[in-house]
């Protein structure tokens, strides 16, 4: 039995897609845990893009099972087009397994969404509108919409109904908020459910079994560990877990199943959205890394923000996540850079700490102190293995493991799936 969890260890947008549809050809399962479709997972292979929001990155693997976990918000009709769009690239639906206690994102969530973020004026998260939040409020207020509910015309019917009652009060103010048809939405909703009811069940029911007769199992979260609601850099966070802690409370499997935690994080850092950055690169060097690494949202096309690697944020992410082995993605975007620097503490009203500040005030104020290192200057394309990386690369990524503590144990070279490095070392 194993059970591995992937993690976003920087604000998100770090390559878990493509790392963990790398491993998932060796997994039985993988599994989505939290989030929903306000995040993209990008994977390329066989000179094809491929873009999924809900469906775990393991769904071109024709021999595992992908699961949608109870800790996913998910928009059925979005849901329903990425099927389709997935079938079409070959993928087998038959493969996809959806939890029957996960939440609904239903058109009224996206309107509060949008709302809610209009009001907020120059003081706006960020948030990609696509009901994520308001639909993870209801369900903390116990007054959402679940997977299985959809089977249920009664019960629909019934919760559908108050949740647009309530909505319209509370947005009355409100002149452009839209009005829905109750008949008409709940028509089209148990449409949904009739197309998706072949894929419901307990999935938790079906990890338990599974990790009972010794299965591989690879559980996938959708943004980083900075964007956590309880451990990022709040408000400026999602509204879920996507740390490790989060992979049990999103799938039902206990803290004692997983073995391995796995960190992804660039070789530089991006972020999207507003929020304290420190290493942010306001320079000719941020727009260069943008553009060579293609830094725009595969959800929203918005402009990634760009800086340096920053140290002081992974030991955080590290720590909180109990992580023991990390992955880093698009070093070759850095091939041209002549100088490299890596963030290693902060300045915070003039002293130096190398402890991320769990206070927005204080990260806001943090200057990056930084170890400068030579760049390689030349092209990663085509190395194929650890011992053949430019000698400096390798400096690179033994300071950053050795500052760490957690070994390198992937390196990716460039985003098609062949375009990565297992260590030799790297067990799975």
């Amino acid at each position: 039995m194993s059970v591995r969890v992937i993690i976003g260890a920087q604000w998100g947008d770090e390559g878990k897609g493509k790392i963990v549809d790398l491993l998932g050809n060796r997994a039985d399962l993988v599994v989505r845990y939290q989030g929903g479709a306000n995040a993209g997972h990008t994977l390329k292979f066989e000179g094809k893009t491929h873009v999924l929001h809900l469906i775990p990155s393991g769904i071109f693997h024709p021999n595992t099972i992908c699961v949608i976990g109870n800790g996913v918000v998910v928009d059925p009709f979005k849901l329903l087009e990425e099927i389709d769009a997935a079938e079409k690239l070959g993928a087998d639906p038959a493969q996809l397994r959806i939890s029957s206690t996960a939440h609904v994102i239903l058109p009224y969530h996206k309107d509060i969404d949008k709302a809610k973020e209009k009001a907020r004026g120059d003081s706006k998260i960020g948030t990609t509108g696509r009901g994520i939040g308001p639909a993870y409020i209801h369900k903390i207020a116990r007054t959402g919409i679940r997977i299985m509910d959809l089977l249920d015309e009664n019960v629909l019917t019934k919760k559908v109904e108050a949740a647009l009652a309530e909505t319209k009060t509370n947005f009355s103010e409100f002149k452009d908020f839209p009005e829905h048809d109750s008949k008409n939405m709940i028509r089209e909703i148990m449409e949904c459910g009739k197309k998706l009811e072949p894929y419901i069940c307990d999935t938790a029911h079906l990890l338990h079994k599974s990790m009972n007769e010794g299965k591989t199992i690879l559980l996938e979260g959708a943004q980083g560990a900075l964007l956590d609601i309880d451990h990022g850099t709040y408000p400026f966070v999602t509204s879920s877990s996507p740390t490790s802690g989060g992979a049990c409370t999103g799938t039902g499997l206990p803290p004692t199943a997983i073995k391995r935690v796995l960190g992804i994080t660039k070789a530089y850092c991006t972020r999207v959205g507003n929020g304290p950055f420190p290493t942010e690169l306001h320079n000719e060097e941020g727009e260069k890394i943008r553009q060579k690494g293609h830094e725009f949202g595969s959800t929203t096309g918005r402009p990634r923000r760009c800086g340096w690697i920053d140290l002081v944020a992974l030991k955080y992410a590290a720590r909180i996540n109990g992580m023991n082995e990390l992955a880093i993605t698009k070093l070759d975007v850095l091939d041209e850079m002549p100088e490299i620097r890596i963030c290693t503490a902060y300045k915070i009203d003039g002293v130096e700490t190398d402890v991320f500040p769990v206070s927005l005030k204080a990260l806001e104020k943090a200057e990056p102190v930084y170890v400068t290192m030579p760049g390689w200057m030349s092209s990663l394309d085509g190395i194929d293995s650890v011992d053949k990386l430019p000698a400096k690369s390798l400096d690179f990524l033994h300071f950053i493991q050795k500052e760490l503590g957690v070994n390198i144990s992937i390196v990716s070279t460039g985003p098609d799936r062949a375009e990565t490095i297992l260590d030799k070392s790297f067990v799975y």
